[in-house]
């Protein structure tokens, strides 16, 4: 890290949340310093490049003021456990599969998430891939600055925070993110450092892809290759996130409560934990299964099942572990922004009329990003509700 950068850094560290004195009333000019003092903050910190990751290696004790989030009025409820799906014998005869399409509907349906276990990845593989990605994170700045970029249409970009602004709390989290469409995917364009990995990981993950695809299919009464027909599956990306040691885990998170705009995602942890799934208005953990994928439905899978399956709103903690935490997520979706999708016409009839309005994956990005998180949430379903 270069000196200018450290002391950038270190700069924007020493920067503290101004405490609230009872019966204290901000007023307009207040308020206005304050939030311009954020977005100087923000833009620090943006410009530095260097990440979450940049931050503790500066040697912080306090974590900055724009990483502090609110209290989560959720409680976590110890009592509920996401269901644990063991895909053993799926092609070995009908009523063993129809018993594991019959468990995937209840988690899809109920919950949104479930781990699955038996997927036909090697634990060797899935060990790489985390290995690779904390590779990556833990390169000298001047080598990851070079991939430093918010344009998301590159095949492979670092960043830390999609979405930074002054009016919401910045997570601690650092992402490298690889995009792929079918047939065309490049991966001579990945960092060497992780790109035998990501390779590797990207071919097996294709084939867990299709084998809950047929299923989600069925589940759906359809035949198993619907969802592959309609080309909602066609595009992948691959985020590697890594959430660094934290000096004040409490006050801040790894990443804000959120559903996933996309169709499918394939989520592989490490073994620190730290997932979180909001069911019933609980907070329940998800902590991780060694070999075990965590799978989740998107917010468009949701809209295509006329909301038969759930999409539903998890988070991550800040890590109190004693090295960082790796995770690794593949989100699936469609190949073309353009493409419209909707309620699937054959689950509809006059007593399951459509929920949702159709829509293209670029206009609802575009709606999510607009909104005000603050006042409407993090997801832009309600937005798409026919009868609101």
């Amino acid at each position: 890290m270069t000196e200018r950068t450290s002391i950038s850094l270190s700069k924007l560290a020493s920067t503290t949340l101004v405490e609230s004195k009872p019966n204290h009333t901000i007023s307009n000019m207040e308020a206005t310093v304050e939030y311009s003092e954020r977005e100087k903050e923000v833009k620090q910190f943006e410009d530095s490049k260097a990440g979450v990751k940049g931050l503790v290696d500066s040697g912080i004790t306090k974590i900055p003021r724009i990483f502090i989030h609110p209290p989560d009025d959720f409680k976590v409820s110890p009592s509920f456990e996401v269901p644990l799906i063991d895909l053993q014998g799926i092609d070995g005869g009908r009523e063993r599969r129809k018993e594991i399409v019959e468990g995937i509907t209840g988690a899809a349906e109920t919950w949104g998430f479930f781990k699955i276990i038996n997927h036909g990845i090697p634990i060797n593989i899935l060990e790489e891939i985390l290995q690779g990605v904390r590779r990556f994170h833990e390169q000298p700045h001047e080598y990851k600055k070079g991939w430093y970029s918010k344009d998301f249409s590159r095949p492979a970009i670092y960043y830390s925070n999609g979405d930074l602004k002054a009016s919401t709390p910045t997570d601690w989290r650092d992402s490298f993110t690889c995009r792929f469409k079918q047939n065309h995917e490049n991966f001579d364009a990945l960092p060497h450092v992780c790109r035998e990995e990501i390779e590797e990981f990207f071919k097996r993950m294709s084939s867990v892809r299709d084998m809950i695809s047929e299923v989600l299919s069925e589940a759906l009464g359809l035949r198993s290759d619907y969802l592959t027909s309609i080309g909602c599956l066609k595009s992948a990306s691959i985020l590697g996130h890594y959430y660094p040691i934290c000096p004040e885990p409490d006050l801040t998170i790894g990443a804000t409560k959120h559903s996933d705009m996309s169709f499918l995602t394939l989520l592989l942890q490490d073994n620190q934990g730290g997932l979180q799934v909001d069911h019933q208005n609980h907070w329940v953990n998800v902590p991780p299964v060694k070999g075990a994928l965590v799978v989740n439905m998107g917010d468009f899978m949701q809209i295509i099942s006329n909301d038969k399956f759930k999409s539903v709103e998890h988070r991550v903690l800040a890590t109190r572990a004693t090295e960082p935490r790796i995770s690794v997520a593949t989100f699936f979706g469609a190949a073309n922004n353009d493409l419209q999708f909707g309620p699937i016409k054959e689950l509809l009839s006059d007593e399951n009329p459509p929920i949702n309005r159709d829509t293209t994956f670029g206009e609802y990005v575009t709606y999510y990003r607009s909104k005000d998180k603050r006042v409407y949430g993090n997801s832009a379903l309600p937005h798409l509700k026919i009868n609101k």
